[in-house]
């Protein structure tokens, strides 16, 4: 009970001089409850710590044997001087050529295996993102207004969603689709085609104009859009647009949620692995005009004020010639899943209200259940990024918590989880522009300074929640600024109904210089 008491906050509000009634002319107030984001990196879970150590060692167990060779092997030939070492060399292969034939195919054919069966290093060549035209642009005073008078909301709906508009930490210059303001039904297959050919036909000519790549050189084709799955499906919307070749390997992944750009990736980057000497292309996108909700439940009114026309599209290769010609090369991915949990499950749900209205519901449990995902995705992520004084400490603290549990209120200030000091794995932080709120709990709980969140605020501010593209606008907002140095390490980090959790660890392979076109930020930023 303590615990779920300190996951509360509590907020009273000013509600005016009611108006009429028996309090007539009296002041009112109201109390509100709220769940935050819980300070998950004094609970450490020890099984996600083991989960991070076993991908490090698993990927690596092989480099562990070569210093003690090495040491072996230098302290076998150190111990003999040059003349006797030349000696002996020649008195063992003169005695058995056979043997020492058979030594040299062994060893060719071990260090062959060794290469062959190393991953490819994939690296990104570059990537857009959808800006929409000056016509969809839309203020915070316009969005109520025209949800007004569109007819669909009454007038408490709307003082909510102005409320929540308020506090979203959303600007006055995103992107909303014309049709979810008109009084018929937007969610129809014609208005979701629209929209969704829109973002990803401009993203991909944009891709392709930038990478000079053909469309028919694209054997990979992933694209994710959460709400909106048609048939004939998106991807093939774009196959057929751009008219690639037959042997494409083309996924679509639906209902992922908004960390699907990072699943996208991974499923991109393992059919890389599968298919030498291949381009692939990820696109993430979402359809506003099926997030709408026109109902009265302030639950479903929330993805209302947050989310906002977007899209992406990122090229990939695994071709060792494209070294000098990417920008960056992926060097982690890891995915948390916490769906066995019924309220995880639940948190983001797609359901009919009273009035059989659809909509897209959103929980209270949401901060702490996506709390607890973060929690388990960043303790994972941990030993494969953290410098080893890093993880020194945090293992160790870890380590004593265990050994010796708390007994008294001093002994548990003693036994605090040394928190790690993720500033010093990343440079640049690119975290989903969820809400303000979220923003602002991970700032806290992570330890991180204004600048390191500044492209996710950005964005938000700028573009509004895009869902599952809205980690790319903050790495073209970071290329904006000329930020990105060669060896510098981004962290692009995503969470979604699911619940899902979900990491991608980028290192810049050179510069990136400011982009003198194509960025979505060149009239946004200050350069």
């Amino acid at each position: 009970m303590e615990g779920e008491h300190a996951l509360l906050s509590t907020e009273i509000v000013n509600r005016g001089v009611e108006a009429s009634g028996p309090d007539a002319g009296s002041p009112t107030f109201s109390v509100r409850v709220r769940r935050r984001l819980p300070d998950f990196l004094q609970s450490v879970n020890l099984k996600y710590v083991k989960l991070g150590y076993h991908y490090l060692i698993s990927h690596a167990v092989y480099l562990a044997t070569i210093p003690v060779l090495v040491v072996v092997f230098s302290a076998e030939v150190g111990s003999l001087a040059r003349p006797e070492l030349l000696r002996k060399v020649w008195e063992e292969t003169s005695y058995d050529l056979v043997t020492v034939l058979a030594f040299i195919c062994v060893l060719a054919f071990t260090v062959s295996v060794y290469f062959m069966s190393r991953p490819r290093p994939i690296y990104l060549l570059d990537f857009a993102c959808y800006r929409p035209s000056d016509d969809f642009k839309v203020s915070k005073e316009e969005f109520i207004e025209q949800a007004r008078k569109s007819g669909k909301f009454d007038e408490e709906s709307l003082s909510f969603q102005s409320r929540i508009l308020k506090s979203s930490g959303i600007g006055d210059e995103t992107y909303v689709p014309k049709c979810v303001f008109s009084p018929e039904n937007c969610t129809t297959m014609k208005e979701g085609r629209a929209e969704a050919s829109a973002a990803m036909f401009a993203a991909m000519d944009e891709l392709f104009e930038k990478s000079r790549v053909r469309p028919k050189d694209v054997g990979i084709l992933v694209v994710n859009c959460s709400l909106f799955n048609p048939t004939p499906s998106l991807s093939a919307m774009i196959v057929n647009h751009y008219k690639m070749r037959g042997n494409i390997l083309s996924y679509n992944l639906g209902g992922m949620g908004c960390s699907a750009g990072v699943i996208a990736l991974d499923l991109a980057r393992d059919m890389l692995q599968a298919n030498p000497s291949s381009y692939a292309v990820v696109v993430s996108t979402e359809a506003v005009s099926f997030t709408w909700y026109a109902g009265r439940e302030r639950s479903m009114l929330i993805p209302n004020c947050f989310f906002r026309m977007g899209c992406s599209a990122v090229l990939l290769s695994n071709r060792r010639r494209d070294y000098r010609r990417a920008k960056y090369q992926l060097e982690h991915i890891v995915r948390t899943h916490k769906g066995a949990d019924d309220r995880s499950f639940r948190c983001v749900y797609q359901e009919e209200d009273q009035q059989r209205i659809k909509g897209l519901s959103i929980s209270r449990d949401l901060m702490e259940v996506g709390g607890h995902a973060l929690k388990a995705n960043i303790t994972t992520l941990g030993p494969l990024v953290l410098p080893f004084s890093e993880q020194l400490l945090f293992f160790a603290t870890l380590i004593y918590r265990h050994l010796f549990p708390k007994s008294s209120r001093a002994s548990a200030v003693a036994a605090k989880p040394y928190i790690p000091d993720y500033k010093l794995a990343f440079e640049h932080f690119c975290v989903h522009a969820a809400s303000k709120a979220v923003l602002d709990a991970l700032q806290k709980n992570l330890e991180l300074e204004d600048r390191h969140l500044e492209a996710s605020r950005a964005a938000l501010h700028r573009f509004g929640n895009t869902s599952s593209s809205s980690i790319w606008y903050e790495l073209a907002y970071i290329e904006a600024k000329g930020r990105v140095r060669r060896g510098d390490r981004v962290w692009q980090i995503a969470f979604g109904s699911g619940f899902k959790c979900n990491s991608a660890v980028w290192k810049a392979v050179r510069r990136v210089r400011r982009p003198s076109r194509h960025n979505p930020w060149l009239d946004s930023v200050d350069i």
